[in-house]
């Protein structure tokens, strides 16, 4: 599929998550042949105002393209200056967020508060569009809740401003994460626009993925929560899009080596400290279902360092 003018290798894609899909997690997924990388959600003011952590996410050194970098805000003119920085940082498409549905994100109109306000989104995108010379896509929920589902018309809004291709979650915000996606909006939003559209929503195995892709006739497919602890997602979903066959599940030797990867890749981005913080998380997700695992996940909760985090890996096999 295309992305304007840029054309992805394959259209399974990795969705941007807070707090996960930094420069380690989008080498891994890169590496397991996904087709779109995408950074965590970049603050517009944060980022003007040259906040560290927030500038930190915009590393894309040495990484191979395309990476998309979601920006997240609600006033057009900081959004716009926001994705010139991404632009000139090195991101291949804009990304607009108006899918977040959390709390201290909506509360300020941001997120998915912005399908409350089409006028205001409207404005974004067209601002976005007119001032950075990538692509400029957009996020977007079924809508804000049951009463107000209005993906469909608020899709057709930003094609018009200038969005060249729309991510559908398929639920509404007042669901957050919690029960199903549904998939029928996906549809509708595809039948609505002449652009390509990306759906997302409980793909958690390959087959999924492919039963996305024939209901709704999106372009891609987006996954968030299932490459938790568990990058091989990307390289299974891709083999059976393509031979309707899965691949075996990677051996307990292998997803150990991948986790004690990840945290070498952590260290050498964000240093010992940082990464035996945030190593935790993952490696809870890698050791996931491993015999012991409720007594690893303790152990790893205490670990201070990248040596105890290792060794703690290491003992599981």
């Amino acid at each position: 599929m295309k992305i304007g003018p840029i054309m992805l290798a394959n259209p399974v894609i990795s969705a941007p998550m807070a707090g996960i899909t930094d420069k380690a997690f989008r080498i891994l997924a890169r590496e397991a042949g996904c087709g779109l990388v995408c950074t965590e959600m970049v603050s517009d003011q944060a980022l003007l105002y040259g906040n560290p952590k927030t500038c930190s996410i915009l590393n894309l050194s040495g990484e191979a393209g395309p990476v998309s970098v979601q920006i997240f805000g609600s006033n057009p003119d900081y959004m716009a200056r926001a994705a010139e920085i991404a632009e000139s940082r090195g991101a291949d498409i804009i990304d607009i967020n108006m899918g977040c549905p959390t709390p201290k994100i909506v509360k300020n109109g941001e997120g998915a508060a912005l399908m409350r306000e089409p006028e205001r989104a409207v404005r974004i995108v067209r601002e976005v569009a007119g001032r950075v010379n990538v692509p400029v896509t957009v996020k977007m929920r079924k809508g804000w809740d049951e009463k107000s589902i209005n993906a469909v018309e608020l899709a057709r809004l930003m094609v018009d401003a200038g969005a060249v291709t729309l991510t559908v979650h398929g639920r509404t915000r007042s669901q957050f994460y919690s029960g199903k996606a549904d998939w029928k909006i996906i549809a509708a939003v595809k039948e609505a626009v002449g652009v390509p559209v990306i759906g997302n929503g409980d793909i958690w195995h390959p087959a999924d993925a492919l039963s996305m892709m024939e209901l709704t006739g999106c372009d891609g497919v987006m996954i968030g929560r299932a490459a938790l602890g568990n990058p091989w997602i990307f390289k299974s979903t891709l083999y059976f899009l393509k031979t309707g066959e899965n691949l075996p599940d990677p051996s307990p030797e292998e997803r150990i080596e991948m986790a004690l990867r990840h945290l070498r890749l952590l260290v050498e981005y964000k240093g010992e400290q940082v990464a035996a913080r945030e190593m935790r998380k993952h490696a809870a997700w890698y050791t996931r279902g491993l015999p012991g695992a409720a007594r690893i996940r303790n152990m790893i909760n205490k670990a201070e360092c990248r040596e105890e985090l290792q060794e703690i890996l290491k003992s599981t096999l």
